[in-house]
């Protein structure tokens, strides 16, 4: 296993770590998930360089607009939720109430 092996499963597992132990605030939670997101993207993009193709591959741009598009719902969901409950701590949210 080389060293930038090495580095993407351990980021990838530290992200995901943080966000399974360490859930008091929707905003830790939110950047854990970005962690996740952005080793998984650099995973990618390092993955023709790797395998030593010269084609570029679209499937990384594809990742990083998802990846655009989870941090905005994400924030928007953490100010709506903010304005309604007082704060981002998870422990408040009432997930079973409409």
């Amino acid at each position: 296993m080389s060293i930038l092996h090495l580095s993407f499963y351990s980021t990838f597992t530290l992200a995901g770590l943080g966000l399974a132990f360490h859930r008091t605030h929707l905003i830790s939670a939110l950047l854990c998930l970005e962690g996740m997101m952005l080793s998984m993207y650099v995973a990618l993009t390092m993955w023709p360089v790797q395998t030593q193709t010269s084609s570029p591959m679209v499937l990384p741009i594809l990742m990083l607009t998802f990846s655009a598009c989870e941090a905005g719902t994400g924030l928007a969901l953490l100010v709506a939720s903010t304005r309604t409950h007082g704060s981002d701590h998870l422990h408040n949210f009432n997930l079973l109430q409409c």
